[in-house]
């Protein structure tokens, strides 16, 4: 992938790439590797990836920072290989490379790669679950743009007007209210081959701890408890089962000739519909198996007798000469 070649040929001014033309090097890049994905797994994680890119560069908090995001990247992919030195040069080769040639653009010639990037991409709205969980990402595959938090470097907080004569010089000051929750960028992030980017976007999304959010509307706490009592395993469930093994292990069961033992239990019409159902469904839903002993079991026979000889009557019901000396004697044991 960082071959000399073929990164000199990356940073040859050319047209920007077509969606077919980049879904071909991708798929070349993808089965490069030992990676062997069949259609449907590979189209999944070539929408992952241009949406993720996505979200990077429409968050970027100014355009000079898409390089930083690139840079990340770089950082990330250094972390897997720093065991081969060979390779590890190649990355730097280009971390020196897109210096180069990006590192000295005017803010304005990065805001033309920007806006260039999100045109390429803004038919795209794919629903990816991580952003849904996340709450950056609405049902209609459209993202949320934040109106807190980090500023980018350089920049003040919202809040004040300044106001200038022709020349120059500043006659008046309004403020108003942002309404937002903003806080200003501590330093800028680092441009150097080793250093501290600030910018998080371009890092791995998933190593990110993300709580439970508590503020939900009554619709949906009502939803989540029901989902919630739907997935999780009810401790009675495998007593139950195991009582159930218990009843039919009076039963005997032949075991047949192949390789598995028992009876398998089969909900679907053929086999390729069951495997399709497991891979469509959601994570979130897949239970556990549990295994229940069906077998003979002479112990558990046993306790079995044992238990329904206790709703055997043993006693002879008494027989009295009329109604009301039985009801006086059913009076007199009270």
């Amino acid at each position: 992938m960082f071959n000399r070649k073929f990164m000199e040929e990356l940073f040859k001014p050319q047209e920007l790439y077509s969606k077919k033309a980049l879904r071909t090097v991708y798929d070349r890049l993808a089965h490069a590797s030992i990676m062997r994905l069949n259609q449907a797994s590979m189209d999944k994680l070539y929408d992952l990836m241009t949406m993720a890119f996505k979200y990077q560069v429409l968050l970027c908090p100014r355009p000079k920072d898409v390089l930083l995001v690139t840079f990340n990247h770089l950082d990330a992919i250094k972390e897997f290989i720093r065991d081969s030195p060979a390779i590890l040069h190649q990355v730097d080769e280009t971390f020196w490379q897109l210096t180069e040639v990006y590192g000295s653009l005017s803010a304005g010639e990065f805001q033309m790669i920007r806006q260039t990037l999100l045109i390429f991409f803004q038919d795209l709205h794919i629903r990816v679950s991580i952003f849904l969980k996340d709450r950056v990402q609405n049902s209609n595959g459209r993202f949320v743009l934040p109106v807190s938090g980090p500023l980018p470097w350089g920049t003040e907080v919202p809040g004040l007007i300044r106001m200038f004569n022709n020349k120059g010089e500043e006659v008046k000051k309004v403020q108003f209210r942002h309404g937002g929750n903003y806080v200003t960028a501590p330093k800028e992030g680092s441009f150097e081959l080793y250093g501290d980017r600030v910018l998080k976007l371009g890092t791995n999304m998933y190593s990110v701890n993300r709580p439970v959010d508590t503020h939900m509307s009554g619709a949906s706490k009502n939803l989540a408890s029901r989902t919630e009592e739907n997935i999780t395993p009810n401790p009675l469930a495998k007593e139950e089962l195991n009582f159930l093994a218990r009843l039919m292990g009076g039963m005997e069961i032949k075991k047949p000739s192949g390789p598995e033992p028992g009876f398998r239990l089969n909900l679907f019409t053929t086999d390729e519909e069951e495997e399709q159902a497991a891979l469509t469904r959601p994570e979130e839903l897949s239970y556990e198996v549990v295994n229940i002993q069906a077998t003979q079991d002479q112990q558990r026979n046993k306790e079995l007798a044992r238990i329904m000889g206790e709703f055997e009557i043993t006693d002879q019901p008494r027989w009295t000469a009329s109604k009301g000396e039985d009801l006086l004697a059913m009076m007199d044991e009270l």
